[in-house]
């Protein structure tokens, strides 16, 4: 026996040919199927997958209708905004058509009360005129019925009785008969009928005879009103303290007395 014989061997068991040719074709399927899958795995790595999912197409048609559909909707909106501008056009219109009636109202009855008013002062003045006209014709009467003093002659009657047939005739700026006169021509027409031919204006008929001082003025005597040269109004005494005149357009001829409208001063021309 050999020395060695006892110790065990470390040496693996030989295999057999066809177990290790077995292994040799698994590995080689295996790294076969690796080298596969890496290849499809670099090409997959190279060029990426690109998925494309398709939307659904709208057709002419439905375009069309969704365009319309739009329009109507936008159409209708402006619509009622536009109706709505009417509607506050309107309530405008009518808000301020109310306050115009009103206005027109009050000034309506404002020019009312005014015509009334005024209507009211025109007959009072009226019954006022008409009052004064009848007083001024009692007291013509009265002063016609009155008895004057005797003229110092046959000339000075003739002038008092013509100017007292001319009362009641009216004033009329510049007037010289035989209905209507202004004072001069009056006073003119009166003493033509002495025979006295007495200038045209107040101013000239106050210088033309002898200055007399009121407080001894004769029937016949002229009275003028304002300087002597300068009058601006002219009437005949007529005794009794009362002149006969043209005095204005609202008397006429009428007789008056003189403590209620005293004359500036005298002339006697007769």
């Amino acid at each position: 026996m050999s020395h060695t014989a006892h110790i065990p061997s470390h040496r693996k068991p030989r295999r057999s040919a066809s177990k290790m040719a077995l292994r040799a074709g698994v590995t080689g399927g295996v790294l076969s199927t690796l080298a596969v899958a890496g290849a499809s795995g670099a090409a997959n790595a190279a060029e990426p997958v690109t998925q494309t999912i398709e939307l659904p197409t709208l057709t002419a048609d439905l375009s069309t209708q969704v365009a319309q559909s739009a329009d109507a909707t936008q159409q209708a909106a402006a619509n009622y905004q536009l109706q709505a501008e009417r509607d506050e056009a309107f309530a405008k219109a009518a808000d301020q058509a109310k306050k115009d009636q009103l206005a027109a109202e009050k000034k309506a009855e404002a020019k009312k009360k005014a015509e009334a008013a005024a209507k009211a002062k025109a007959e009072r003045e009226a019954a006022e005129q008409a009052a004064s006209r009848s007083s001024e014709r009692t007291t013509l009467a009265s002063a016609s019925s009155e008895s004057v003093a005797a003229p110092a002659s046959g000339s000075v009657g003739a002038v008092i009785s013509f100017l007292k047939a001319q009362v009641g005739d009216a004033y009329v700026m510049g007037g010289t008969g035989p209905n209507s006169w202004d004072c001069s021509g009056l006073t003119q027409a009166a003493f033509k009928q002495a025979g006295v031919d007495l200038p045209r204006t107040s101013q000239q008929q106050s210088t033309f005879g002898t200055p007399v001082s009121l407080s001894n003025i004769q029937v016949g005597d002229l009275l003028y009103w304002g300087g002597a040269g300068s009058a601006y109004h002219v009437g005949v005494y007529i005794g009794n303290g009362q002149y006969l005149d043209a005095a204005n357009p609202s008397k006429g001829v009428v007789i008056q007395d003189l403590s209620g409208y005293p004359a500036s001063g005298a002339v006697r021309v007769l």
